[in-house]
Order: C-alpha cells, then sequence, then structure tokens
C-alpha cells in the first residue's frame, strides 16, 4: 500500500503537467485548425523535463527514504 502510494505522489506532479500541457496545445489547435500530430509532443516533453529539473529532488527523496526505510524493515519482516 505505501509503495502504490509513494508511485502515485511521484509520478503525479508529471501526469499533471502532461495533461495541462495537453489540453492547452489541443486547444490551440483546435482554435488555429492546425491538425499536426507531432506539435503536441514537444511542449509535453519540454514541460515534463522542466517539472524533472524542479521536482527531482524531492522525488529521489521520497523515493530513497522509502528504500531505507524498506531495508531497514527486512530483519522484523523475516524474523
Amino acid at each position: 500500500t505505501q509503495a502504490m502510494s509513494l508511485a502515485m505522489k511521484v509520478a503525479l506532479p508529471l501526469l499533471l503537467v502532461g495533461l495541462v500541457v495537453g489540453l492547452v496545445v489541443s486547444l490551440i489547435q483546435a482554435v488555429t485548425q492546425i491538425q499536426e500530430q507531432s506539435l503536441a509532443f514537444i511542449p509535453k516533453i519540454l514541460a515534463m523535463a522542466a517539472v524533472l529539473v524542479i521536482a527531482g529532488p524531492w522525488m529521489l527523496g521520497q523515493i530513497l527514504a522509502y528504500t531505507t526505510e524498506l531495508w531497514n524493515s527486512i530483519p522484523s519482516l523475516v524474523g
């Protein structure tokens, strides 16, 4: 349960940014009637890279804290 909640917490910023950028690009494409499929990928990639640069240390800290806690609890789970 903790692993699933951690995965959701770490993935949520990337998913939300991808969703918002995709919706904005889709609106712009609908308004300007430009129907180029590859146009949506570049803004999404750039936005997700920015989120990784900004929130990456926090994400890594969350994963490392969970992994450390998991490794430290192995003796109590086995014995």
